[in-house]
Order: C-alpha cells, then structure tokens, then sequence
C-alpha cells in the first residue's frame, strides 16, 4: 500500500521519519500520540505510546523488497515456532509513506538482562539448521547492495567519498574470488548480539530480519568474529562460548580477511548515514574511516 509520492531530496533525518511515522499510524488507524524514537540507523525505530507496537520506517523506496522480506520471514518464524519478532497480523504491510517502506512489530516487554554471546552462538545454530519452504523467495546476500546510495547520499566530505569508492571497488574484487565449501541456507545478515533482545520471561528473540537472506552461513559468523578479532569489543570469553554453542570459529577460514574488510567497511558506511545528526557520531564515524585508511592501525571503534 502506498500513500504520497517518493521525495528524498531533504535527506533521511529523525525530522523527516518522525513525519513518515505519523502519517503511517493514522494510515494504519493507531495513534501517534507520545510517539519515541528508540533507534535511527539504517532504519528509524519508534516506540508507541498508545500501543504495544513497534514501528519501522527504512530510509527509502529502494528498501521495499527488503520490507517485503522482513515481513514474510516473520510469518514465516512465526509458523516454526522459532522465537523471532513478530509482525501486527492484522494491518496491511508494508505501508509505502512518502517513499519510505514503513513496518509494524509486536512491542517486546525487555527483561533485566542482555542477551549473551553464547546465546548468539545457539540462536544462529538453530537458525541454520531451518529450511527454507518452497515459496519463500529470499535473495542472495549482498555485501554491496546499500554502498553506492550510501555514499551518493552522505553528508561527508568528496575526499572521504573518494577514498571509500576505491575501497570499494578494491573489495569487490576481493570478494569476487572469494570460495565458500559450506552448503546455502537461511542467513540472518546482520547477526551482532544486539540483534538479540531477552524478554521478561526470560526468553531470548531474534530482531531485524532486513538483511534476511539464502546464503552461506559465514557471513553470520563474520560479525562476531570481527567485533572481536579485529576490534576486541568481546571478552576472550565471551567469544569461546560463542564459538563453543555455535561450534566453529570462523578466525581460522582462509576468507577470514576479506569478509573483515567488508564488514568494516559496511560498519563504516553505515555510521556516515547519520553522521549530521549529532557530535558523537560524527566523531565516531571520524574514529572508523581513519582506521579504514590504515589498515595495520588497531581499532578504537566504539559499539554503536
């Protein structure tokens, strides 16, 4: 369903999604009143006040397949009993809002704890080992697909533009000879552990289902393995009992590197979407291209 024409020349602000999300909830006959922001990332997250409901506004028309995607693997889980956040069944979705794909999620009450890494390790176990019914159509994963929008649209400056196309281009060679051994299945894409949420009794969930896709399950052990090879933002221990629920450590595959740079570039990339929201994630962002552009420099990276 789709209401108003695309208009993406303002840029993807928390103004401009605010705006979206209003529009969205009275579309869909729920009131907006109290409305918080919760998140702006690749997408903007609000909490109802009104309502025990989530919504997710992506940053443009171009995010609709993914939208479509998201929705159908939530029914999908759903059927499988598998513990994953849960579309509103009963409203028409995705919404189109002046371009925007726009999504309704069941609130999930948080409990008193984070998810742990070895929480992680088993979730992504269980989740490999599902299988795809027939007409579920998932894409292939692309490292790439978001990079070209994201750097024609950044607010950064021409030379960091400049310096990330070629990166990227150098990238995609690398990944062009990259091999794989193990067989395709059901992928999260965006597997970190705060994609992970416990609830009040105590049952721990998988979140966003947008880079859902039918590929190899490396690139959901990359993640992790990044955080903490590269950027030391777990425990040693933390990242064995990760390895140890999942049962493979994916330091030791030989395309190790190029999915570390891919993945580091995508951190980077996806950071400089917002970078003229505030100071803290301009110097962020600031933090993270230096570190591209020095490859053997350790990692000052902060969780974001």
């Amino acid at each position: 369903m789709a209401v108003d024409a695309a208009r993406s020349d303002e840029g993807f602000t928390s103004g401009r999604a605010t705006r979206v999300m209003v529009a969205a909830c009275r579309a869909a006959g729920l009131d907006d009143g109290g409305a918080e922001l919760i998140r702006l990332g690749e997408n903007a997250l609000f909490r109802l006040a009104t309502a025990p409901v989530i919504v997710r506004v992506a940053r443009g028309q171009e995010w609709l397949p993914r939208a479509r995607v998201e929705v159908a693997v939530s029914r999908w889980l759903a059927e499988e009993g598998f513990p994953a956040a849960r579309i509103v069944e009963d409203l028409e979705q995705p919404l189109v809002i002046e371009g925007h794909p726009v999504t309704f999620w069941h609130l999930i009450v948080e409990g008193d704890r984070k998810a742990t890494y070895g929480e992680l390790g088993g979730i992504l176990r269980d989740l490999h080992s599902l299988t795809v019914p027939e007409g579920l159509e998932l894409p292939s994963f692309d490292p790439f697909d978001k990079q070209e929008l994201r750097l024609d649209r950044a607010v950064v400056s021409q030379d960091d533009k400049s310096f990330l196309r070629k990166r990227w281009y150098e990238l995609r060679d690398k990944y062009a000879e990259l091999t794989f051994e193990t067989p395709k299945g059901p992928v999260h894409g965006d597997a970190h552990v705060q994609n992970l949420m416990v609830d009040d009794q105590g049952k721990v969930i998988l979140i966003d289902f947008e880079a859902f896709c039918f590929d190899h399950p490396e690139w959901d052990l990359m993640v992790t393995a990044v955080e903490h090879h590269s950027l030391g933002w777990q425990t040693d221990e933390q990242y064995a009992d990760f390895v140890a629920a999942y049962g493979r450590d994916l330091y030791d595959w030989h395309g190790y590197e190029t999915l570390r740079g891919l993945q580091e570039f995508g951190m980077t990339t996806w950071l400089m979407q917002n970078v003229q929201e505030d100071k803290r994630t301009a110097a962020e962002y600031g933090r993270r291209i230096a570190g591209l552009r020095n490859d053997d420099a350790p990692r000052d990276w902060r969780p974001w």
